[in-house]
């Protein structure tokens, strides 16, 4: 039996913390092999997950927030974000999600919108490690000097303001409000 304590997930997030991409996973599953791959994912704030799907190996993804505040936002061909879902562990009351499941082909990221958050990925197997990832052509590079500012611009579309509280300014996706095509690479 594997159990994840606190002590668990306090272990990932620091290493998380100490990482220069402010993130940090750890396999459950035994291997690549496995018909069902499972992993935790600490990202911290800052952290840029450039936008990309799965579409050379189609296979949906379930995330569920395991501890923090995290947003998931999707994207259309053209690099419109299409959705915004705000998730959180411990959040009872505040009108959030606890996960979702990601389509198989949908361009997605996920943000950290506050330190220690801890996500579990669920999807199918097996996994080929040697297969190249489908990253959005349209979106920044990770390491780019381009990556900073588009991943403000995104966390700008979530709707959370200086303190780190969501804002209730409306939907983040209102035309009438700002644009919402982040300028990427």
């Amino acid at each position: 039996m594997k159990v994840f304590s606190a002590d668990y997930l306090n272990d990932l997030t620091a290493q998380a913390q100490g990482s220069p991409r402010k993130r940090q996973h750890r396999n459950v599953h035994e291997s690549y092999a496995d018909p069902c791959q499972r992993l935790f994912n600490a990202i911290e704030p800052g952290s840029y997950i450039r936008p990309h799907r799965h579409a050379a190996d189609p296979r949906d993804e379930l995330l569920i927030a395991v501890r923090g505040l995290m947003a998931l936002l999707t994207f259309d061909e053209q690099g419109m974000v299409t959705g915004v879902v705000r998730f959180g562990a411990d959040r009872n009351g505040e009108g959030l999600a606890v996960g979702a499941e990601v389509p198989a082909n949908t361009w997605h990221t996920v943000i950290a919108l506050e330190a220690g958050s801890v996500l579990l990925e669920v999807k199918a197997g097996p996994f080929d490690p040697n297969q190249p990832k489908d990253l959005a052509p349209w979106a920044a590079d990770e390491g780019s000097p381009a990556a900073l500012p588009y991943l403000i611009q995104l966390i700008g579309l979530v709707g959370i303001n200086p303190t780190g509280q969501i804002s209730d300014a409306g939907n983040p996706l209102d035309p009438t409000a700002r644009s919402h095509r982040p300028s990427g690479s």
